[in-house]
C-alpha cells in the first residue's frame, strides 16, 4: 500500500446555517445531486502526522492526488491499493456511515462499537464520516485520534468536517445525534422549532447527496417529530427509511419486567414502546412475553403493570442523572447499536422490536403522516415490516390515543418546517422525559 501526502489543501468550513434554505421540494420532484464549489484556504493539517514526518515506502502521491482525500484523518489517509488477485471472496465494499454530533458523549461510545465490527459484522469494513461544529471541531479531532490509535482493522476511512454536504455525501447510514439541548426556562415549542430547523436542513442535505436508500436514525430530541421533519425535507428518500430512536425505552422496559419477574432480561421478548419518546410513551405489557408466556400470566400484579411499570421506564433516565450526575450516553449508544442490528440481522421468529417509523399504511389504527413508535420485524436487509398478531385492548387503545394526540400537536407546531403551512402550537402539557430537559 502507498501513503498519500497528508498536507492537503483545506476547504472552507461551512455550518448548517451557511447555506441559504432551499425551497421545500414537492414529493413528486426529483432533486439532482449538488455540484459543490469549494474555496481553497491555506492548508490546515487534519492529520496526526506532520507532512515532513511521512515516509513513503513506495512511490509517493502527487499534490494533484490530494483533493481525493481532503477530509481524511491521519493514518486513514492511507491508500489501499488492492490488486484484483488480492481481493478475496470475503472482501466487502465499504459501508459509509455519517454521524452528526460526533464529538458528543453518545458518539464517543458509539463510534468505537461501529469500528469494532460489533454492529455490521466481523468481515464488514466501514468508513466513518463525522460531522462537528466550529465549537466542537477540536474535540472531533481528538475523537479521530482515538479511533486512529485503536487500530481497528475494519475501520478503513475516517473523515471529519463541519459541512454536512461533504460529510453526508453517499452516506448509506445517517445517525443524527447532534441537537440542541433544552436550556433552563425553554418552552418545548421553542425546542421543537430550534432543533426542527437543524433536522429540516439535514433532510435537505441527505436528499441532495446521500445514497438514495440511506437509512436514517434520528436520536436528537424530540426525536419523533425531528424524524418527521427530516423525512418531509427528503422527498427522494423513502419515508420508510427514517427511524426515531425508541430502543433505549424498550431496553429499559425489558429490564424492569425482568427485575419484577426475577428472570434475566434475555427471557423478555415482544416488548413494544408505542408512540412518542416522551412521558406519553406506552410501554406495552399486554403483548410482551416472559419465557414465551404473556407477561400478565407471569406478573399478576395488575396495579404494578398499569401504573408503576410505565413510571419506572419513564423516570429511569432522571434517576440515572441523580445517581451519576450525567445523562445516559453509554446505554443510548448501545440502543443505537441494537436498533441498527435489528435492521441488518433477521428478527427471531415470533419476536419484534420497537422503532419510531412513519405511520402511513399501518394496521393499528394510528393516525397517518406522523412518526410513531410501533412493533417492527426485519429480514435483515435493512428494511422492516410492521408486526402482525398484535393485540390492542381498550386500556392500551386509550393510552395510544393520548400519545397520538401529542404527536399530532407537535406536527402542527412544526408545520412551517414540513411544508404544510403556518405553525400553530397547542401542546397540551410539558412531556419531556426526566433527564432530557
Amino acid at each position: 500500500m502507498a501513503l498519500s501526502r497528508l498536507h492537503t489543501p483545506c476547504m472552507e468550513p461551512k455550518s448548517l446555517s451557511s447555506r441559504p434554505a432551499a425551497p421545500l421540494p414537492s414529493s413528486a420532484s426529483r432533486v439532482p445531486r449538488v455540484q459543490l464549489s469549494r474555496r481553497v484556504l491555506p492548508c490546515r493539517v487534519l492529520c496526526s502526522v506532520a507532512p515532513n514526518q511521512v515516509e513513503s515506502p513506495g512511490a509517493q502521491s502527487t499534490v494533484a492526488d490530494a483533493p481525493k482525500k481532503r477530509e481524511c484523518f491521519g493514518v486513514f489517509c492511507t491508500t489501499y491499493d488492492l490488486k484484483a488477485e488480492e481481493k478475496t471472496k470475503s472482501w466487502k465494499s465499504l459501508i459509509n456511515i455519517a454521524v452528526s454530533g460526533a464529538a458528543g458523549m453518545i458518539s464517543n461510545h458509539l463510534l468505537f462499537k461501529l469500528a469494532s465490527g460489533e454492529v455490521f459484522g466481523p468481515d464488514q469494513p466501514i468508513a466513518l464520516k463525522l460531522l462537528g461544529s466550529e465549537r466542537s471541531f477540536q474535540a472531533l479531532e481528538g475523537v479521530a485520534m482515538e479511533l486512529e490509535d485503536s487500530l481497528y482493522p475494519l475501520l478503513r476511512e475516517v473523515r471529519i468536517g463541519m459541512d454536512p454536504y461533504e460529510v453526508f455525501q453517499d452516506a448509506e447510514w445517517a445517525l443524527l445525534i447532534g441537537a440542541k439541548p433544552r436550556g433552563p426556562g425553554m418552552e418545548r415549542a421553542a425546542l421543537l422549532d430550534i432543533n426542527g430547523q437543524i433536522f429540516a436542513e439535514q433532510g435537505r442535505v441527505l436528499n441532495a447527496v446521500a445514497s438514495r436508500n440511506v437509512k436514517v436514525i434520528v436520536v436528537g430530541n424530540p426525536c419523533n417529530t425531528n424524524a418527521l421533519i427530516c423525512l418531509k425535507n427528503a422527498p427522494n428518500i423513502p419515508a420508510k427509511n427514517f427511524h426515531a430512536l425508541t430502543r433505549l425505552d424498550e431496553n429499559r422496559a425489558k429490564c424492569q419486567l425482568a427485575l419484577k419477574a426475577g428472570v434475566f432480561y434475555d427471557k423478555v421478548s415482544n416488548m413494544t414502546i408505542w408512540g412518542n419518546h416522551s412521558t406519553t410513551q406506552v410501554p406495552d405489557f399486554l403483548n410482551a412475553k416472559i419465557n414465551g408466556l404473556p407477561v400478565k400470566e407471569v406478573i399478576t400484579d395488575t396495579k404494578w403493570l398499569e401504573e408503576e411499570f410505565t413510571e419506572r421506564v419513564q423516570k429511569r433516565g432522571g434517576v440515572l442523572i441523580q445517581k451519576w450526575g450525567r445523562s445516559s450516553a453509554a446505554s443510548t449508544a448501545v440502543s443505537i447499536v441494537d436498533a441498527i442490528r435489528s435492521l441488518v440481522t433477521p428478527t427471531p421468529k415470533g419476536d419484534w422490536f420497537s422503532s419510531g417509523v412513519y405511520t402511513n399504511g399501518n394496521p393499528y389504527g394510528i393516525a397517518e403522516d406522523i412518526v410513531f413508535s410501533m412493533p417492527c420485524v426485519s429480514k435483515g436487509d435493512g428494511d422492516y415490516e410492521l408486526a402482525k398478531d398484535v393485540i390492542i385492548d381498550d386500556f392500551l387503545r386509550t393510552r395510544l390515543k393520548r400519545t397520538e394526540a401529542e404527536l399530532l400537536a407537535e406536527k402542527r407546531c412544526v408545520a412551517h418546517l414540513t411544508g404544510e403551512g403556518n405553525a400553530y402550537c397547542d401542546l397540551p402539557e410539558d412531556t419531556m422525559l426526566p433527564g432530557e430537559q
